[in-house]
């Protein structure tokens, strides 16, 4: 039996080169990403894979959480490998003139959303006492003075991080792996797509609940 591989996160590069880099590994996988609902927000289709099991979801509701992964698992048989990726769209507006709701659908999609998820994978994992949950986001720079200030996506993405931080401290009390990834290469997507399966085909106890950092010096063969 393949491995069962999904992957959650919404339209964007790095989740792009992470299903291209899976299509590499298996037949099919299941995702699910995060609708953009945001004011404003092109209307193009998402990226469509042919191996790709397309799942609904509702990232601001836990119980829709719970009905993903269940559907994953019955899409896959299992889910051995669960790939997480926050890369949050920008809104790039003064405080001032940000719509209210975009600030709720922010929160309620690339904050809360993640926290409903982790915990229903994690539910899943320890259960079965087996599974790699990894974590994936991007470390990006701050915008310069000319630009026009980004308030919520480097927000949403802060929350992000400190949710794989607190994941990656607890991973050595769980029956399961957890793995954080981070890259400061813009541009470079599929070299860290790459990066990232060669480092979770290669996972061990030392290597349980670390961040894997890549970029322009990182050490990758």
């Amino acid at each position: 039996m393949t491995r069962g591989i999904f992957i959650a996160g919404n339209e964007s590069a790095l989740c792009r080169a992470v299903e291209a880099e899976t299509v590499s590994k298996v037949e099919q996988y299941a995702a699910a990403l995060i609708p953009n609902r945001l004011s404003g927000a092109p209307k193009n289709s998402p990226q469509e894979m042919a191996q790709r099991l397309s799942l609904d979801w509702n990232p601001s509701s836990p119980i829709s959480a719970r009905t993903l992964v269940l559907a994953a698992e019955n899409r896959l048989e299992r889910i051995d490998e669960a790939i997480l990726i926050c890369s949050p769209p920008s809104i790039r507006s003064s405080a001032s003139e940000i719509p209210i709701s975009d600030v709720e659908i922010m929160i309620n999609d690339h904050i809360k959303g993640w926290f409903f998820l982790a915990k229903e994978i994690a539910a899943l994992f320890s259960s079965r006492k087996r599974g790699t949950l990894a974590l994936v986001f991007p470390d990006i720079a701050g915008a310069s003075k000319d630009d026009s200030a980004d308030v919520l996506g480097p927000s949403a993405l802060a929350s992000f991080r400190a949710l794989t931080y607190g994941l990656l401290s607890a991973a050595h009390n769980e029956a399961y792996a957890t793995v954080g990834f981070s890259t400061s290469d813009a541009g470079n997507e599929s070299a860290f797509a790459a990066f990232i399966f060669k480092t979770m085909d290669e996972i061990s106890n030392r290597s349980n609940g670390k961040l894997h950092k890549f970029g322009k010096f990182s050490l990758f063969k």
